[in-house]
């Protein structure tokens, strides 16, 4: 006679259902110093620059840098926009002009490029696509001397249009189109359009675009804060003062700092408005970049 078969204890049965087994204590303790190290490593700047855009210039130097000592925030502010005939909110507004005309340009040549990849074929498309993925991978900061040299010889340094334009091209922006293009529009879709007369033009901005609609809101956020906080290549290609971008105003600043102390105050309070339109910008747009984040995770 065969044996009795043994209860099952509910433990194994859980560990052989998938449960898993239960981390111990010492490693969420561990794991929870470490996010608590990196969440106030990456707060630890907005912090300084909040409180320090607080105080004066006597008390920047004299008193504790991670804590405030005195209210001086509004008188900081109206230093900021009179300072040069409110030469700031002139490089706040040019950086808002660059960000979106730039950021909206790359994303409509990304999805378009990207569409074409990947639903039509032609020959030389995977090398195509190779040399997308292996310019994405070049740092920016490497181009923008030869940009330079190039916008140099068309007469089109200091001008908006020179900034503009290498912003419109974005291998990456290129790559993730391809990418929502896989899985946001289904070829049978676009054959049935076709079937129906709809022409190819047609079927991309009235079909694909929306269908795509998430994907360009991620791709139009990434150029945005990438535009917004670019330094290199305004540097290379602008030298009138009231053509410069926010962080290139800020640099400018910095360098009257060295034999001015009084412009630290000025750069630091300065610093801090820069990073509000950007948060702004972010929390606008969560509920798109979350899910389109995802879904290009997922391909």
């Amino acid at each position: 006679m065969s044996s009795p078969s043994r209860a099952v204890r509910p433990s194994k049965v859980a560990g052989a259902s998938g449960g898993g087994v239960r981390p111990t204590r010492g490693a969420m303790a561990l794991t929870t110093g470490l996010l608590i190290v990196f969440l106030l490593y990456s707060i630890a700047p907005t912090w300084f620059l909040l409180v320090s855009s607080t105080k004066n210039q006597t008390d920047l130097y004299s008193t504790f840098g991670l804590w405030f000592s005195g209210n001086h925030f509004v008188d900081n502010l109206q230093a900021i926009w009179n300072y040069h005939d409110g030469v700031f909110g002139r490089w706040i507004g040019n950086s808002v002009l660059y960000s979106t005309v730039g950021a909206a340009g790359s994303t409509f040549i990304s999805l378009a490029a990207g569409y074409g990849i990947s639903k039509f074929g032609f020959r030389g498309r995977g090398a195509l696509f190779a040399v997308i993925v292996g310019a994405s991978l070049l740092p920016s900061t490497l181009l923008a001397f030869p940009l330079y040299l190039v916008f140099s010889d068309i007469g089109l340094t200091n001008t908006i249009w020179a900034v503009l334009i290498p912003y419109f091209i974005n291998p990456f922006g290129v790559y993730l189109g391809k990418v929502y293009a896989d899985s946001s529009v289904p070829t049978e879709l676009m054959e049935a359009a076709r079937i129906d007369g709809a022409g190819e033009t047609r079927i991309f901005f009235s079909i694909a675009l929306n269908l795509m609609r998430t994907g360009g809101v991620t791709i139009f956020m990434l150029d945005f804060i990438n535009i917004w906080n670019n330094f290199f290549l305004p540097l290379f290609m602008l030298n009138g003062e009231r053509t410069f971008p926010v962080t290139l105003g800020l640099f400018s600043w910095v360098q009257q700092a060295q034999t001015a102390r009084n412009m630290n105050t000025l750069v630091l309070s300065g610093s801090l408005l820069s990073i509000i339109p950007l948060a702004i910008f972010m929390f606008a747009l969560q509920k798109y970049w979350r899910s389109g984040i995802l879904m290009g995770s997922l391909k």
